[in-house]
């Protein structure tokens, strides 16, 4: 019996220790309409539960639903009340216009998030994680990429205002002919047709309908009816489920049909989703298999993997989200807000995952962002994917006829610069002949381009070696973006850094690599040990606090040692000499045993005496683990330095460049790190610019080579200042001589350019994310980087030097 009482103490000592909860309980609120939702909820709850991750110790999911009948005030008050005292962690569920401020109030006042694929809010409002995306940004690309000037708006208030406030505004802006018409009051279908009469005696042709399904739905019934779907129509439905609309007998009319999608058929999560989705039991799980999967219903999934993922995030952070004791009434006033609350919305609000709809990621608001939502146009076959839209890349149009038709049949020529590794010669390239003879990472990636794209090409040097830059006199662009304006080129693949002045008469691409402006320097000699090295191990400030931590400790001792009475004794002899007058008893703790006494114990080797007193006890045993510490870090300190050599660097940042003026620096002319400094407005970096056109000789070299051996021959009297992927190359390179210091002055990218409104810019734009998704573009990096390498795994780099311990470190 006392065994298994110390075993239960052992456990609970250990789930105190824990702080985390071995079932998570989350609630559920779904409306009469959302069956094949509740469905997906319970599903991904399973799915979760029964592939626990073995790596982490596994919590489960546990979860407690109520089905509101309907959305007035009174019933979800009693349904968020029931959950609240239940205990859950957070709510997943649906609302509406009537109930979005009840349960958006109840989860401020209590700290409980509410986890829903309602439509976003308009307002900045906390504890609410809205899974669906916000359609603004992608409806107005969409009516800028049809050119659309006139135009009717349908709209469901139900769904807020900011869809139409945006396209109000674009209207302002570009002089649009908007009718904006709320049906969110209509439900019936003659009110509908009305509706539409009305607009076609306007002569409108061209509808944006902003609704649920349902109501799309029903609209498009009397499209069909009223015979409005034949050719010359087109209708954009503002709704993020294209899929789930019936579109045939619209379409067969010959109207066009564009609309939106966040579940993309081809994700791998959503096939395999899918598969397991169509093999359920319709009797446990309602229109699992009859019905097409909503997307609302994959925004439910995703919910169950952002909630998981969130309390994965707490549990490796130990934070305790246990829920002890009662918890609480949701009505009391004032209101007692959950003390966990604010750590789990904090939690959700930091999660990225993979999910069915896409990558998921929020912003402080609890909204999405960092999405991408594809755009779909009704064909024959069914509905084709003709672009995507994000908020970073704004809409790609995928569906580019005059690449297929005007640029197949010939061979493109792309310009590049011969510059390592980018573009070099093979060894035997005199026997070789085309494109065959170059090698390097722009070489590979132009043919991954063109397989991408389905061109023919050519690889064309530059002749002036430049990358491009226009001459102040002449005003004409040299370099490979000369030969881009001026029609000698098709495309430019080298390391063509993307700037506003190329940007003005080129079309760039996605960065298909990001770098930053660096500092090269020739590899300083390796310092020698001097006659205090055995100091190096610790700080200056280090040595400094211990000096005055011997003097305070051992002041101290001194001090309790003449206050305590134990301190003072007398041997028996002294005592037995004259036992009517005995000498003063002595004290063996004077300032120089003290001294004494601190020293022993900071070197390790002890004293003849020691504290009597429980004062100057603690005062020994405090410096004792003190100088056990000190010691021990400094021994490991000591063989780390005794290890590895040391390098003293002159220069370790820019600053350091501007202020002396014995190693000389300059950078490559005609070339994007010179106009940086020529137009940048930074203290710094204006007084180097101001240093680089003056200097004599000139510090501006004519070729990366020429500037990179200028650096190896200048004996550390010269840097280098280049990008920082050729910095990282070079110093893999024998002689092994030079190294980058410091980080990098700005940020910024390559990019495929292309001449303006070059039938081959999106093309060749999606071929670079299409690269960049599926890696390859990281695999060409190591390949001709580190693969390729010469210096060994460590390269150039001095990153291998040791510092001394700092109280930063300690």
């Amino acid at each position: 019996m006392a065994q298994r009482v110390v075993f239960f103490l052992l456990w609970l000592f250990d789930q105190s220790l824990a702080g985390f909860p071995n079932q998570i309980n989350i609630g559920g609120l779904f409306m009469r309409s959302t069956v094949q939702e509740h469905s997906a909820f319970r599903f991904a709850v399973q799915l979760y539960n029964t592939n626990q991750n073995t790596t982490e110790k596994p919590f489960h999911l546990n979860y407690n639903v109520d089905n509101l009948e309907s959305s007035n005030s009174f019933s979800v008050t009693h349904a968020f009340c029931s959950q609240f005292s239940r205990g859950v962690y957070a709510i997943f569920g649906f609302y509406d216009k009537k109930s979005m401020n009840t349960l958006t109030s109840f989860c401020g006042a209590l700290h409980t998030s509410f986890v829903t694929p309602s439509y976003p809010t308009d307002n900045e409002v906390q504890f609410v994680i809205q899974m669906r995306p916000a359609l603004r940004g992608a409806v107005l690309s969409l009516l800028s990429h049809y050119k659309w000037q006139k135009f009717v708006y349908l709209y469901d208030t139900d769904r807020g205002f900011s869809i139409l406030q945006a396209i109000m505004e674009a209207a302002v802006a570009n002089n649009w002919q908007v009718t904006a018409r709320s049906v969110s009051s209509t439900t019936d279908a003659a009110e509908f047709k009305r509706i539409i009469e009305e607009m076609d005696r306007r002569q409108e042709k061209r509808y944006v309908i902003d609704c649920e399904v349902d109501r799309i739905n029903t609209i498009l019934e009397q499209v069909v009816t009223l015979e409005k779907n034949s050719p010359g129509y087109h209708y954009i439905l503002v709704n993020l489920g294209f899929s789930n609309l019936s579109l045939d007998k619209v379409f067969s009319g010959g109207a066009n049909i564009s609309g939106f999608q966040i579940v993309n058929p081809e994700n791998p999560i959503v096939q395999q989703f899918i598969q397991r989705w169509e093999r359920l039991d319709e009797r446990e799980f309602p229109e699992a298999r009859n019905a097409p999967l909503k997307y609302t219903s994959a925004l439910t999934h995703d919910a169950i993997l952002v909630i998981a993922e969130a309390f994965r995030y707490l549990r490796r952070q130990r934070v305790d989200v246990s829920r002890r004791g009662s918890a609480g009434d949701c009505l009391a006033n004032p209101a007692v807000p959950w003390s966990q609350g604010i750590d789990i919305e904090r939690a959700l609000k930091t999660v990225q995952v993979q999910g069915m709809t896409g990558n998921i990621q929020f912003d402080n608001f609890g909204r999405r962002t960092n999405y991408t939502i594809e755009i779909y146009e009704m064909k024959t076959g069914g509905p084709k994917k003709i672009g995507c839209w994000n908020e970073y890349t704004g809409f790609i149009n995928i569906m580019d006829p005059q690449v297929n038709i005007s640029e197949e049949n010939r061979t493109i020529v792309v310009t590049t610069i011969m510059e390592a590794p980018y573009v070099m010669y093979k060894k035997n390239y005199m026997h070789l002949e085309g494109n065959d003879r170059y090698e390097g990472y722009c070489v590979d990636l132009a043919s991954e381009i063109a397989k991408h794209v389905g061109i023919k090409y050519k690889l064309s040097i530059v002749m002036d070696g430049k990358y491009g830059a226009r001459d102040p006199d002449t005003k004409m662009w040299n370099g490979m973006v000369g030969e881009l304006v001026y029609g000698r080129a098709d495309i430019a693949v080298a390391p063509l850094t993307i700037t506003l002045v190329r940007e003005e008469v080129i079309d760039f691409s996605k960065p298909f690599m990001s770098l930053g402006i660096s500092i090269m320097i020739k590899k300083p000699q390796k310092s020698k040990p001097g006659v205090f090295s055995f100091l190096d191990p610790l700080a200056y400030e280090i040595w400094m606090c211990i000096v005055f931590a011997y003097i305070g400790v051992s002041v101290v001792l001194f001090l309790v040692s003449r206050f305590s009475p134990y301190e003072w004794n007398l041997e028996e002899q002294d005592e037995t000499k004259d036992p009517q007058t005995p000498p003063d008893p002595p004290n063996d703790f004077g300032i120089f045993n003290s001294l004494w006494f601190s020293l022993g114990a900071f070197m390790q080797q002890g004293c003849d005496i020691s504290p009597r007193s429980l004062s100057g006890r603690i005062v020994g045993g405090v410096w004792w683990f003190f100088t056990l510490i000190i010691i021990s870090s400094y021994t490991a300190n000591l063989a780390a330095f005794l290890t590895v050599e040391r390098m003293v660097s002159p220069i370790e940042s820019a600053e350091d460049l501007a202020k002396q003026t014995e190693i000389a620096y300059g950078t490559l002319d005609s070339g994007s790190t010179k106009e940086f400094f020529r137009r940048s407005k930074i203290a710094v970096y204006e007084k180097m610019w101001s240093y680089m056109k003056s200097a004599e000789p000139s510090v501006f070299v004519k070729t990366t080579p020429d500037g990179v051996a200028r650096v190896r021959k200048s004996k550390g009297k010269f840097a280098f200042l280049l990008e920082s992927t050729m910095n990282e190359y070079i110093e893999q390179r024998k002689p092994c001589d030079t190294m980058k210091v410091g980080g990098n002055l700005d940020s910024k990218g390559y990019g495929v350019a292309t001449p303006k409104s070059s039938a081959l810019r999106n093309a060749v734009n999606l071929a670079v994310l299409k690269l960049n998704e599926q890696g390859l573009l990281d695999k060409l990096k190591n390949k001709w980087w580190y693969d390729k390498g010469e210096c060994g795994s460590g390269g150039g780099d001095s990153k291998n030097s040791c510092k001394p311990c700092s109280i930063e470190t300690q």
